[in-house]
Formats: C-alpha cells, sequence, structure tokens
C-alpha cells in the first residue's frame, strides 16, 4: 500500500482513480518558559484560560485555519500570522523558509480571515478585499497569472468578499450580496461554472443561488445558501457531493439529498459534513477509517448522522478524519489518528467522536492533511497531530497527541 502519510494529493487522486474507477504567563520569565514546556507536552490546560487572557495578548487569535503542512490565523487586530511549511510561500511572509512559530504576514494589510489550502493561502481583508499568496500553478492565487508569490496579491474583480475558503488548487468566494465565485484548478468541476477549465481570476458559480458559505475541498467544492439548503459541486467519486448519485463529476451546483437544514457544510478531500440549524452533525463520501463518524467504514452518497447524540455548532472535514465544536465548547473528533489528529491522547482510529483531551473549551476548529488547531474563547490558538513542518506553531517538530499552546 502506498505511504498514506506522505502520499500527495494529485497521487492519491490518481491513486484513487486506478483503484477505486477512495497549545501563565505570570511575572517572571521562568513561570513562562515552564507554562510553555508543559503545554508542549500535552499538558491538562484546564488552569489556562487566564493564562491566555494574561500572557497572548499580542497574539489573541480571532480564527485559525489548517491547510496541508502549514497553519494560518488572525488575530482580533486583523493582523494575519501564518506557520509551518513555506516551500511555495504560503505563509505570505516574504520569505520561502518554514517556520516553526507564527511569523506576520506582509502588507500591512487588515484581515478579517484567512483560509489555508495545500500551497497556497487566501485571506478577506475587514473592507471586503481578497488577497492570496502562495503557489499559483493553475491560477489559484486568482492574480489573472501563474506566478507564485511569497506575500499577498489582489485576487482580480474588483468584488467585495464576506468569506474565502482555500482547497487544494483552487480557492472560491461569497461576496456581500451572496453570490458565490471561484477560480484555480477546474479538471473535475470544482469551480462550479459548468466547464472544465481552469481559471486564473474569479468566476462565478453557476445557478443563481445566494449562498451565505462555501466551502472548498480538495477537488470540489459544496456551500449553503440563505435559505440553509446544500449544494456540492466538483468531483462525486466517493459520493462526497451528497447527492445520491454514481455521477462522477458536476461542473455546477447539485442539492445535498435529504432536504436536511444545514447551518453550514465543510468539504473535505474525499467526503463532506454539515451540522444542520438544530445542530445535528452529517457526513458523506468516503468513509475509510470511519471519517464520517457513524460507526462503520461504509461509503455513503448522501449525509449520514454522526453518531453520539452531541449537539454540535460546527462540523469540519478533512483528509481522514473530522472534528466538531458542540454548543457547550468541547471539541470531538473521528477517523484517521495515525498521527494524533484527533488529540484523544492516543494514535487509535475512531469510528464516531471521541472528546480531544485537555478540558479546553473551543470556539472554532480546522483541519489540515494530518493536523487540528482550534481557539478558545479566551483567543488562545491550540493545535496538534502531525508537526514534520512545524504546523502545530509550538516551536517544535514534534507530533503532539493533544493540544499544545501556539507560541510567538
Amino acid at each position: 500500500m502506498e505511504d498514506r502519510k506522505v502520499l500527495s494529493a494529485r497521487a492519491r487522486f490518481t491513486h484513487f482513480i486506478r483503484t477505486r474507477t477512495t497549545n501563565i504567563v505570570r511575572s517572571t520569565s521562568v513561570v513562562i518558559c515552564a507554562a510553555l514546556l508543559l503545554g508542549a507536552r500535552g499538558w491538562d490546560h484546564r488552569t489556562w484560560p487566564e493564562i491566555d487572557r494574561r500572557g497572548l495578548a499580542d497574539f489573541a487569535f480571532a480564527v485559525v485555519s489548517t491547510g496541508w503542512y502549514h497553519s494560518c490565523g488572525v488575530t482580533t487586530a486583523g493582523t494575519a500570522y501564518c506557520w509551518g511549511n513555506n516551500g511555495a510561500g504560503q505563509l505570505g511572509d516574504g520569505t520561502l523558509t518554514t517556520r516553526t512559530s507564527p511569523v506576520a504576514v506582509v502588507g500591512g494589510l487588515n484581515f478579517a480571515a484567512v483560509s489555508a489550502g495545500d500551497s497556497h493561502t487566501c485571506g478577506v481583508t475587514a473592507n471586503g478585499a481578497a488577497y492570496c499568496w502562495g503557489s499559483n500553478t493553475v491560477g489559484q492565487l486568482g492574480d489573472g497569472t501563474t506566478t507564485a508569490s511569497t506575500s499577498p496579491v489582489a485576487v482580480l474583480g474588483e468584488l467585495s468578499f464576506a468569506t474565502v475558503g482555500v482547497g487544494s488548487q483552487h480557492s472560491c468566494g461569497v461576496t456581500t450580496d451572496g453570490a458565490a465565485y471561484c477560480w484555480g484548478s477546474n479538471a473535475t468541476g470544482e469551480l462550479g461554472d459548468g466547464t472544465l477549465t481552469t481559471r486564473t481570476s474569479p468566476v462565478a458559480v453557476l445557478g443563481g443561488l445566494s449562498f451565505a458559505t462555501v466551502s472548498a475541498g480538495w477537488f470540489h467544492t459544496c456551500g449553503v445558501t440563505i435559505e440553509a439548503a446544500a449544494y456540492c459541486w466538483g468531483f462525486n467519486g466517493s459520493g462526497q457531493g451528497g447527492d445520491g448519485s454514481m455521477i462522477f463529476t458536476r461542473t455546477s451546483p447539485v442539492a445535498v439529498a435529504g432536504g436536511l437544514d444545514f447551518a453550514a457544510v465543510s468539504a473535505g478531500a474525499y467526503h463532506s459534513c454539515g451540522v444542520t440549524t438544530a445542530g445535528v452533525a452529517y457526513c458523506w463520501g468516503d468513509n475509510f477509517y470511519g471519517r464520517l463518524g457513524d460507526g462503520t467504514t461504509t461509503d455513503r452518497r448522501s449525509p449520514v448522522a454522526v453518531l453520539g447524540e452531541l449537539n454540535f455548532a460546527t462540523v469540519i472535514a478533512g483528509y481522514e478524519h473530522s472534528c466538531g465544536v458542540t454548543t457547550d465548547g468541547a471539541a470531538h473528533c473521528w477517523g484517521w489518528n495515525g498521527l494524533g489528529g484527533l488529540g484523544d491522547g492516543t494514535t487509535t482510529d475512531r469510528l464516531s467522536p471521541v472528546a480531544v483531551l485537555g478540558g479546553l473549551n473551543f470556539t472554532a476548529v480546522s483541519l489540515g492533511l494530518y493536523h487540528t488547531c482550534a481557539v478558545t474563547p479566551h483567543r488562545a490558538a491550540y493545535c496538534w497531530g502531525y508537526n514534520n513542518n512545524g504546523q502545530l506553531g509550538d516551536g517544535t517538530t514534534e507530533n503532539r497527541v493533544m493540544p499544545v499552546l501556539v507560541v510567538p
């Protein structure tokens, strides 16, 4: 079997096609160092929220986003930071230097959110302008070129974006008036414009739908309309489109089966997940390692409920695992856990949700290739899982099986 730890997206895509046609500070520096060391060892952080407020004011994260081997976040002051692999300039610090702790994205832009993908990152500023940086082999930066950039470049079109989302080699966003646009690779229809043509600047998603959010996965995209209806488009070889069909590729939005009212959906690699307006989590698509959370490893072409009777606020689909945050702030994960991405202190795969250790409450969670990051209500960022390029942001390259604090 091919090594799943190093399998590239395109290589896995080819493999799939061929085989399946599947982180208190007190007053002294001694205490600071001791606290960070304990955190790096997976210490029970239940006493850390007060520390979060006192010691990390300059790194108070509003949101975090995980890519394949890098992570990014935006502070409450609007500064974007990234850490981890920087081979294509995806950290946006003007270099190609890999970082094991956060570095500021250059350009002095005031960001509202960022989204990290394979080897590129995009963000939307407080005034609605979209910027991207990193790899640009197929136009995923949206600046009209295929030239990579180690610093933010403006997405063309003079569109005012409310959100942006980044996938493997494509990007999408929703404008303030609810229109969805995508750009970059379109090999499997993931741009939703009715074609398979790569685009180096934004093109409108067909269908005249008014979206609240969109999520860009590896080779497919999903979104939720303002009427709470879920749609997906792009690659559907594992059923990640959720429409119940065996149709391999969708070049425009198709409704997710089941008639459920969704608050949000998340497009992963070969599966998708969503949370309904009632707080129930559903997943669909490839179920290898149990990433759908229904207690089985059976693929599903339409939504199936995640086990556990948990009331979720958000659910995110990653590569081979999924995670969610309940309405009371507890994080749960399920699926593949070979590198600790579930955060339960083990490397045991789980077919249904298990609690992330550490006693922390979270407001949001984001999943990378084999790692996970989340933000506490006190705006501290924590990550866990695979750390080969420093994507956990704790200053090391050691894997972690439970949350560690992201440190400057």
